[in-house]
């Protein structure tokens, strides 16, 4: 049982300070870049429409007494979500609770583990449902040098042109969807990159009316890159196991993906992807989350567990472009 009842117990205290290394909810992406529907059912199908019928230039000059040209589209009612239970638990026993400092808070500590354990698993799984090569219509791969096909430089290059990256490949989108991308998700080594291009930072530096030095953020790269909404990936997780030394990496990597991202969802609203959350779930949130203490005597202890249900599902493969290992 970790922590141990000496864990949380000194004998000389201090109590003003308190260490933590518990990760900022904004450090992660999963519940923003794509639009959450909550869901009464773990599982229920949806539909997806054909939109070339609808983008076909087939209307013709109607003759006298004679109908007009008709037409209609498919709907697909195959595609289908099926949101699992994902569960964590922390036990607080009885003889830890008595044994606290004034200064530590078992129940609070509880409540911060689980819901980190609960934002890293759906990060985790985002990033292996949307944030990988071969999901996605367009990969884009960044190499040291030559690049060759669906290739161009790393980002972190000097000589390399993101920008135009990525206004060629949201072209590309756009034209073969009739959607213009409006989301780019960076992970955080891509975004340090960005903000250190030296064509970025000509760009700020010409752009501005104040003196002072060139200032890059997300509300730059936006304006740049001509795209709405940018998120970093700040988020980190151990990948050692238990016992072994810790090793921390950022969730995202050195990757990108440029998509469209359905601002206000709903039926006939064409979007890369969906969160389907279980909100009839015995009283879930929102976004399919519950948390709750209950006793557990046999144990003599206080358990605090966190439960989400939520599917992730690739909804248009065609409204995304992936960049893979962008920069060095």
């Amino acid at each position: 049982m970790q922590p141990t009842p000496g864990d949380v117990h000194v004998n000389t205290p201090l109590t003003n300070i308190s260490i933590t290394y518990i990760q900022q909810a904004s450090n992660f992406v999963a519940a923003k870049v794509f639009p959450n529907i909550p869901v009464s059912k773990e599982s229920d199908r949806y539909y997806v429409y054909d939109r070339g019928y609808f983008n076909r230039d087939e209307m013709e000059v109607r003759a006298p007494s004679t109908e007009t040209k008709g037409g209609g589209f498919t709907l697909d009612n195959t595609p289908t979500y099926y949101a699992p239970i994902y569960g964590f638990h922390h036990d607080i026993p009885d003889q830890r609770r008595a044994n606290s400092d004034n200064m530590l808070d078992p129940d609070r500590e509880a409540t911060e583990l689980v819901t980190l354990k609960g934002l890293i698993k759906r990060e985790v799984l985002w990033v292996a449902r949307y944030f990988v090569s071969g999901v996605w219509a367009k990969n884009i791969t960044g190499v040291a040098a030559s690049p060759t096909g669906p290739q161009v430089l790393h980002w972190s290059d000097a000589n390399s042109n993101p920008i135009e990256d990525v206004r060629a490949n949201k072209t590309e989108v756009l034209e073969s969807t009739g959607f213009e991308p409006n989301t780019l998700v960076i992970g955080q080594r891509v975004f340090d990159a960005l903000v250190d291009h030296p064509d970025i930072i000509d760009r700020v530096k010409y752009g501005q009316t104040a003196g002072g030095p060139a200032q890059v953020d997300t509300t730059e790269l936006s304006a740049l890159f001509k795209i709405p909404s940018i998120h970093v990936m700040k988020a980190i997780q151990n990948t050692a196991k238990e016992g072994a030394e810790n090793l921390h990496a950022f969730i995202g990597g050195k990757n990108a993906l440029l998509c469209y991202s359905a601002p206000n969802p709903g039926l006939m609203i064409p979007t890369a992807g969906y969160t389907f959350s279980w909100t009839g779930y015995l009283g879930a949130a929102a976004d399919g989350q519950r948390i709750k203490k209950f006793r557990m005597e046999n144990l003599g202890s206080d358990r605090v567990e966190i439960e989400m249900a939520f599917d992730q599902k690739l909804v248009s493969a065609d409204l995304g472009c992936f960049f893979h290992t962008i920069v060095a």
